[in-house]
């Protein structure tokens, strides 16, 4: 039954998406800090991604086995908003770790502190993403996850060049080296907004319980094909969406954590040889490569006719990108080597265009669309080769609500159970960043990005495989997505 979004709640909602951006992007700018001041390797500047994104998986194994003891849903039990608000306060107990942590100089202290912002994060995502699917038509649940991560992506252009502005000053002050002791002040405000956000959840009218047999009947065409398991474990979308969540958040961060590297590298290496305090503005353009590409796929969620949802598709990417050159501007940063940029968003709204809304479609796509920019990025240097690394965020974008909506589709009651377990694979995000340093103190920083390849080539073959899977269950992804058409 089609339904229209409420988006008073949606609003609220998003919030928590733009901090879970926010923080995320801002640690690609701490890794190269931490990298000088505590003289690590390649591979242990990347600790920092390991600690923050093992959180997530041992914030989701809690869960899993806490309402295995209990017998029930924690989510159920305790509700959604009340779950999201409860998340953002363990959050504010980790950024408070950041104090202590910078006046001992201690970067185990830093790392746990990262490691409990991620497990409120975890506790977070597992409730506000099934929320931000089923707040409307299911037919554009997918689209609705990637209008909320547009708004995770807002956090993750101006992260980075907020903190960088926290630890370095302005770019005009001409400073390049960074002070520990000034890392822990944009993390202290950060967690007294943490606190009052989760205050503002708490009093919202966001709902606290979904219907989630209702919501597995909407999305079947033939509802004697569900299947009711008692595990969500039985439904193979979900299992080898695991794998896909593991590895689709370890290619967008691992590609982004190791880019300063590349970026540090002298001219005659392949790199652009900047200095540390300089790479703000090409972290930020990473990250807001992945706002232009969910703004883009977010224009299926308006409740607005199909010409409408084109021409959209077509505008709101440019001003994303708008958007991310007046931050920049603001910040001092010189924005004309980025203006040749907005030939490559051409490529990534015709691959939407293409995928007509279907997620398997789409991640078909971009999977391959990766693939290339890896590619190109690893045997071409300079500019060239650093735009092409970039632009792996505009084919990441739209990857997450696709393999979130495909893994959790017709799970029904198991819903949460999935989405726990697809959290809790976020620890991909440490993991593949981690190889991905170990394989560059070997081989070389430039070709070490072969890791992302294979990341991608999986991503590509699990959106063949789901549909498959989904019609043998009696749901057809195009007739579902057909359904959200006006």
């Amino acid at each position: 039954m089609s339904q229209k979004t409420r988006w008073s709640q949606f609003a609220v909602l998003i919030t928590v998406f733009f901090f879970w951006g926010f923080v995320a992007a801002s640690n690609d700018i701490l890794i190269p800090v931490f990298k000088n001041a505590f003289h690590l390797t390649q591979a242990q500047s990347q600790y920092v991604a390991l600690a923050f994104y093992v959180a997530y998986t041992v914030g989701s194994l809690f869960y899993f086995f806490t309402s295995k003891l209990i017998g029930a849903d924690v989510l159920n039990r305790i509700g959604y908003k009340n779950g999201i608000s409860l998340g953002l306060l363990i959050s504010a107990v980790g950024t408070l770790l950041f104090y202590p942590a910078a006046n001992l100089g201690s970067f185990g202290l830093m790392l746990s502190g990262l490691f409990i912002v991620g497990l409120g994060f975890s506790l977070q995502q597992i409730a506000a993403n099934p929320l931000a699917i089923v707040m409307g038509d299911p037919a554009t649940g997918a689209q609705r996850l990637t209008l909320a991560g547009g708004i995770n992506n807002f956090g993750t252009t101006i992260g980075p060049l907020l903190v960088s502005f926290a630890i370095f000053g302005s770019v005009a002050s001409g400073n390049t080296e960074a002070s520990i002791e000034s890392v822990k002040t944009p993390y202290l405000v950060l967690g007294g907004v943490f606190v009052l956000v989760a205050l503002l959840l708490k009093f919202s009218p966001l709902p606290n319980r979904i219907d989630l047999d209702a919501l597995a009947a909407d999305e079947a065409q033939d509802s004697s094909k569900l299947i009711q398991k008692r595990s969500a474990f039985s439904y193979p979308q979900l299992v080898l969406g695991m794998i896909a969540i593991f590895l689709y958040v370890g290619v967008e961060v691992s590609t982004i954590a190791n880019l300063p590297a590349y970026l540090e590298l002298p001219v005659e290496q392949g790199g652009l040889g900047l200095e540390v305090s300089m790479i703000a503005p090409f972290v930020s353009l990473y990250w807001a490569s992945l706002m232009i590409g969910r703004w883009s796929g977010a224009a299926g969620a308006f409740d607005v006719g199909n010409n409408v949802k084109r021409w959209l598709t077509l505008l709101l990417p440019y001003i994303a990108f708008g958007l991310f050159l007046a931050v920049n501007a603001i910040a001092k940063h010189e924005i004309s080597q980025f203006y040749g940029y907005a030939g490559v968003i051409v490529l990534m709204i015709l691959a939407t265009l293409a995928s007509k809304g279907n997620p398997a479609r789409m991640l078909l796509y971009f999977a391959l669309c990766g693939i290339t920019a890896l590619l190109v990025g690893m045997f071409t240097s300079g500019m060239t080769s650093v735009i092409a690394f970039i632009s792996v965020g505009l084919f990441c974008s739209t990857m997450w609500p696709c393999v979130f909506t495909l893994a959790i589709t017709g799970l029904g009651r198991n819903t949460n159970q999935g989405s726990s377990l697809l959290i809790m694979m976020i620890m991909g995000g440490g993991v593949v960043s981690f190889a991905q340093g170990l394989l560059a103190d070997r081989i070389g920083i430039h070709y070490s990005f072969i890791v992302g390849v294979l990341c991608f080539a999986y991503l590509a073959f699990y959106a063949l495989r789901t549909v498959g899977i989904l019609k043998k269950q009696g749901i057809d992804l195009d007739r579902l997505t057909a359904q959200g058409g006006h």
